[in-house]
């Protein structure tokens, strides 16, 4: 038998161990970027003052200082959390029922039933200003 002969086979099984790759990609975490990033703090309004205050003493033991990320959770000053892909009601649900982790690989983040629903809209427009002066612009979710 030849390679000739072979071929079908050969490419039956490079397609199956093609897609075993991907799906273990996708099960061990396909996120490769860093979990910190360096942030610029613009002059915040007085309601982002407020919220960054709330972020620091909420927030940021998991998230990071000004939302840089930590070895405990993932940067909010990220594209993956700009306005068109995590909506502001994300954060709202976030912090009153939790998320199940799904860019990263830091897991659940649980329910944070201390933040009251106006601290969350402190601490949103906090991270949002925070994303503007860093250059995170709003992009449509594509799926």
């Amino acid at each position: 038998m030849s390679l000739r002969d072979n071929i079908p086979s050969i490419a039956v099984s490079a397609f199956v161990l093609l897609g075993i790759g991907v799906v273990f990609w996708k099960i061990t975490g396909s996120d490769t970027s860093t979990s910190h990033v360096d942030v610029r703090l613009p002059e915040l309004s007085a309601p982002a003052k407020v919220g960054q205050t709330l972020f620091q003493e909420n927030c940021a033991a998991c998230h990071g200082d000004n939302g840089s990320g930590s070895d405990q959770g993932p940067p909010l000053i990220h594209d993956i959390y700009n306005p068109g892909h995590h909506a502001d009601g994300a954060f709202f649900v976030a912090a009153s029922r939790g998320v199940r982790g799904h860019h990263w690989r830091f897991g659940n983040m649980p329910p944070q039933p201390q933040v009251t629903a106006r601290q969350v809209e402190k601490i949103v427009r906090f991270v949002r200003e925070v994303q503007a002066a860093n250059g995170i612009k709003s992009v449509p979710h594509k799926m």
